[in-house]
């Protein structure tokens, strides 16, 4: 078993507890095999390696690094999902929440486990969901079973969703794909569902192809902007304005990030615009902001 402190923004996870510190685990092993994957050396491997923990102790480690949440990540967390539900099951008993980073290649078995002990979950489309693209470069027949979990995921449980779509230059950038999948959140999940757009970079077997351009993921924005979502973000692109959330009803900036980190929180108490008043469908409020964000806007 691996173990890392991360901030909850690195999921990405931007309407959920934003600021927590978030303990991450991962075992060894996948039910993908992502041609491009950046934790290769964990969810490749086909032996069980690593520090073996009781569940327990996973949480343990949670509260000795202050930490506010425990995310299952690094491989997919479904293939360890009897582990995952008894160390998120402690978890709750001490005030911990959890999430998993997934990929959403699940049955509806695995969802109604999920259901007994999760709050959060990233759902990490690939391309889009294109079937050309999982075929060639995942390794699995068909996108299918990923649009079903979600929708098994909206319809029978309570579970926090963001989507993320990681846009692969030349092979996964594919704008009627995105469309595609910008309309399916929208009408499955709701034009509040936050969905943010990733910055490929070449590892593993990918290594020759470069970095997605970032006029790329602005397209698929404005793509998702004009199929309704409200909350659309960039990732692996600090410094981009597409980081922020902004108000729908005024275009204020409701909450400033760079990278990783918020820095600026325009919300009242009970989560609304302070320009306008309007709600913002976050859950929680940042433990701390960090300072000189105004700098860091210009």
């Amino acid at each position: 078993m691996a173990g890392h402190v991360d901030p909850i923004e690195k999921k990405p996870v931007t309407h959920y507890m934003p600021g927590s510190a978030i303990y991450s685990i991962a075992t060894t092993g996948c039910n993908w095999l992502c041609k491009y994957c950046q934790n290769y050396d964990i969810s490749q491997r086909r032996k069980i390696e690593g520090k073996e923990m009781s569940p327990e102790q996973v949480v343990m480690n949670a509260v000795t690094y202050g930490a506010q949440g425990i995310a299952y990540t690094y491989n997919e967390p479904s293939v360890f999902i009897e582990f995952a539900k008894d160390c998120g099951i402690a978890a709750h008993k001490e005030g911990i929440f959890n999430i998993f980073v997934s990929n959403g290649y699940d049955t509806p078995e695995s969802v109604s486990m999920m259901n007994q002990f999760l709050d959060c979950i990233t759902v990490d489309f690939k391309g889009s969901g294109k079937k050309e693209f999982v075929r060639r470069y995942i390794g699995i027949p068909d996108p299918e079973p990923i649009f079903q979990t979600i929708k098994e995921l909206k319809s029978k449980t309570k579970i926090h969703i963001e989507i993320t779509d990681l846009i692969v230059p030349q092979v996964g950038d594919d704008l009627d794909s995105a469309r595609k999948l910008c309309k399916f959140v929208y009408e499955e999940l709701g034009p509040d569902t936050p969905i943010h757009f990733l910055r490929f970079h070449p590892d593993y077997k990918m290594m020759e192809f470069e970095l997605t351009p970032v006029k790329t993921l602005e397209r698929h924005y404005e793509v998702a902007k004009e199929e309704g979502l409200r909350y659309v973000y960039l990732g692996n692109v600090p410094g981009h304005k597409f980081e922020h959330t902004y108000c729908p009803e005024c275009k204020s900036i409701a909450v400033g990030r760079y990278g990783f980190s918020v820095i600026s929180w325009e919300l009242d108490s009970k989560n609304c615009c302070k320009s306008c008043g309007s709600p913002i469908p976050i859950v929680g409020h940042p433990r701390r902001v960090k300072q000189n964000w105004l700098q860091l806007l210009s």
